[in-house]
């Protein structure tokens, strides 16, 4: 029997982290973001309603989009933020029922759905059990800045555009602190595993 985890949290919670450690262990996740980003390459049918819908100024030189332009465009304006997500979502959420059906046919234990915006999207019906990584909003925002050299209020914009942590984590089935060390990172995440290996969906 499979049991299906959904993975999520918010921007710079470490969540991609977290999916690492599910893959050393040989759990196969299911990463929406790679599926996002090849969802809208050349040739794919939400690439052209991309272009359709944002026009050529989206795009590199090379025809590629051009995430970055793309992804200010989208921040500061919730309505063609909400047309993006139309057009991309439904791709993803196609391939990722694909792959996790394919990992349920093989028998495998655990396969991860690995998906940032799980709740804003209400796709939690796709998995059994929900897994936040959390951390607290001050080192959300802190390391935020650092990654992606983002100003206060550039970094908070991004933050804002998901629903709070504090939200997700009163949602889920099970929360990983990651505001500590790596190993205590490591040790939640071996402890749930143990204690799921035993339950049944």
């Amino acid at each position: 029997m499979t049991l299906v985890i959904g993975l999520t949290g918010g921007i710079a919670s470490g969540k991609s982290t977290v999916a690492q450690m599910f893959q050393q262990r040989g759990i196969t996740v299911v990463d929406a973001d790679v599926i996002a980003k090849e969802a809208v390459e050349k040739g794919m049918p939400a690439y052209r309603k991309i272009t359709e819908t944002f026009g050529s100024g989206v795009l590199l030189e090379t025809g590629d989009i051009d995430r970055k332009k793309l992804g200010e465009l989208v921040f500061k304006n919730e309505e063609k933020r909400m047309q993006l997500n139309a057009i991309v979502h439904p791709e993803v959420r196609k391939t990722m029922i694909r792959e996790r059906d394919e990992a349920i046919q093989a028998g495998e234990r655990f396969v991860v759905l690995d998906i940032p915006l799980l709740y804003e999207s209400g796709l939690e019906h796709l998995a059994d059990k929900v897994i936040v990584v959390w951390i607290p909003k001050k080192l959300q925002l802190e390391r935020l800045m650092k990654r992606n050299s983002l100003n206060e209020e550039e970094a908070l914009n991004r933050i804002h555009a998901q629903l709070p942590l504090d939200e997700k984590r009163k949602k889920a089935d099970a929360v990983i602190d990651n505001s500590g060390r790596l190993e205590d990172t490591e040790n939640q995440l071996q402890r749930l595993l143990e204690a799921w290996s035993h339950t049944e969906k």
